[in-house]
């Protein structure tokens, strides 16, 4: 019991500085150093009787209980000179402000982004007129049309042939012929004639092939 009276002195004496647990404070630390280095270093025998055993509990149960008491009423009174903690201020995030894009400059860049391009067609006019012609792709013996117009002038016809078998374009007036393209199988070949209003007639020249029906009127107006 003296040993923890010696123990507990220090840390009750720590606490606020209040005259009562001073006082409580010492003499619990008094009376454990007089059962300690007083009695019980010079009478290994101390205390002899069960009445002494009792008497040493009670008067240091009652000096603990003082100083804890005291401790206890005088720990919610600051010290004098304390300086109670200062609350730090949070500073409000400040607010970011974009900077405003000019109207000018989404009209510089909408006017600088050039249109698409139209996409290309089949036209006439001074540059001449341009055709497309192609032959049956499943192996029959017919072109896809057998009526073609253009203006006079140069007329160009581009013809098709997916067909397993071979063809060709080939255009007369009459009995004259005016021009006629490779005889291929698969991709394109072009035909360029300069042609004068009237009639004429494109044909495949492969034998048995304009027999069979693969030829087409061309008017040219």
């Amino acid at each position: 019991m003296h040993t923890f009276a010696v123990q507990l002195a220090p840390v009750l004496a720590s606490e606020k500085s209040k005259v009562p647990f001073y006082i409580a404070g010492g003499l619990l630390v008094v009376w454990a150093f007089t059962l300690s280095l007083g009695l019980g270093m010079r009478k290994p025998d101390f205390p002899g009787s069960l009445a002494g055993q009792r008497a040493v509990v009670a008067v240091t149960a009652v000096l603990v209980l003082a100083a804890v008491a005291t401790a206890v009423l005088t720990a919610g009174v600051p010290a004098k000179g304390s300086v109670p903690p200062t609350k730090t201020q949070e500073l409000a995030p400040v607010p970011v402000v974009s900077a405003p894009v000019p109207a000018s400059a989404s009209t510089e860049t909408t006017a600088s982004t050039p249109a698409p391009a139209p996409a290309s067609a089949p036209s006439s006019g001074k540059a001449g007129t341009s055709l497309t012609l192609a032959a049956n792709p499943s192996g029959l013996l017919a072109y896809n049309t057998k009526q073609l117009s253009a203006k006079a002038g140069t007329v160009t016809i581009t013809m098709t042939n997916m067909s397993p078998l071979e063809h060709n374009v080939t255009v007369a007036e009459g009995s004259k012929v005016l021009g006629a393209t490779p005889t291929f199988v698969g991709g394109t070949r072009t035909l360029t004639l300069n042609l004068k209003p009237g009639k004429y007639t494109f044909y495949c020249s492969v034998p048995g092939h304009r027999q069979a029906g693969m030829e087409g009127t061309l008017n040219v107006s």
